[in-house]
């Protein structure tokens, strides 16, 4: 039996499973490939039947978003370990050896991410996830290769294989057995975040997260829900203070969520000055959505929060008023 399960979430994107899965079936020979179809209403299902007939169909009865349309698709699947994988992710050859290794000789490895590159823009960092993700002391989310919306050019100056806090959900791989031990992915999440948090809870644990940049894809990014659509901004807002309610350390809980929400007020000043009314509008509901599920999300936290989660102060402080754009301005 295959170790290693690649699993791709699909909504509607039967153009995207044609342009992206001939890579993905042509360069994972040590996998089996499943399309986890989150209820598609296009020709997905014909496309895959009829052009990739090694391709195995998991069938949603919904469009349960990212979070729960992977929490029920894997209770199908049995290889020991997930490759989670964007529909709009092309896929390099041999890019699950160095996964596969480090899954073999480092039992302590948990989750793994490998490089990201813009398909659209191939010498570049995506924004996604580029070499791999931190968070600073106020949970904003930053990669190296991608601070806020600077991107870097990839010169090889991440081809470290180091530790991370969070690896992309783009092209995430995790212990079958850790995923489960986690629970998954928080549902209420539906997108967004979802990744982050579920390392979080992983880190928690004592597991650790990985990058390696001996393995490569490139994503589109932006390919279900662009980086315009004010969707994205609601649940962006709202699941990373979701995020810090569950797994923040009690004593730094409710100051870092205060000035977090100042800071979210401030970035919705932003979006006014810019003529961007609608994103500002989506923080202020993410923002009431939040107080709304406020209680539910602190009855989940577990018994454990460690205190060295962050990697920067505040990212913001650094990028806006030092100018550290890049990551090696910043560390």
């Amino acid at each position: 039996m295959k170790k290693i399960a690649v699993v791709i979430l699909n909504w509607n994107g039967a153009k995207l499973l044609e342009q992206f899965l001939p890579s993905v079936v042509a360069f994972s020979d040590e996998a089996n490939i499943y399309v986890a179809d989150n209820a598609s209403t296009d020709s997905s299902i014909e496309v895959i039947k009829t052009q990739f007939p090694s391709v195995k169909i998991i069938q949603n009865t919904d469009n349960f978003g990212f979070a729960k349309g992977y929490n029920e698709a894997l209770k199908y699947v049995e290889e020991e370990h997930y490759a989670l994988v964007n529909s709009d992710i092309e896929v390099t050859e041999n890019w699950l050896t160095p996964i596969l290794n480090i899954f073999e000789n480092e039992p302590e490895t948990a989750i793994i991410q490998p490089k990201l590159l813009d398909f659209k823009k191939k010498n570049h960092f995506e924004y996604a996830g580029g070499a791999g993700g931190f968070i600073d002391k106020f949970g904003y989310p930053f990669c190296r290769g991608r601070i806020f919306d600077t991107i870097e050019e990839d010169k090889h100056q991440y081809d470290d294989e180091i530790e991370i806090f969070w690896a992309t959900g783009a092209c995430f791989f995790i212990r079958k057995d850790v995923y489960h031990q986690l629970k998954g992915f928080d549902d209420d999440f539906f997108a967004h975040q979802e990744e982050i948090d579920l390392c979080w809870r992983a880190f928690n644990k004592g597991f650790k997260i990985k990058y390696t940049p001996k393995s490569v894809v490139y994503h589109v990014g932006g390919a279900t829900l662009n980086e315009g659509n004010p969707r994205k901004t609601f649940l962006n807002f709202r699941n990373s203070l979701l995020m810090l309610t569950k797994n923040l350390p009690k004593n730094q809980l409710f100051s870092i969520i205060f000035i977090r929400l100042c800071l979210d007020g401030l970035a919705g000043i932003q979006f006014v000055l810019k003529g961007k009314f609608k994103h500002c509008f989506a923080i202020i509901k993410a923002h009431f959505a939040f107080y709304k599920l406020a209680n539910q999300y602190y009855k989940k936290r577990e018994t454990i929060q460690k205190p060295n989660y962050f990697k920067s102060k505040s990212i913001v402080y650094s990028y806006f008023a030092k100018n550290g754009k890049v990551f090696a301005d910043i560390f």
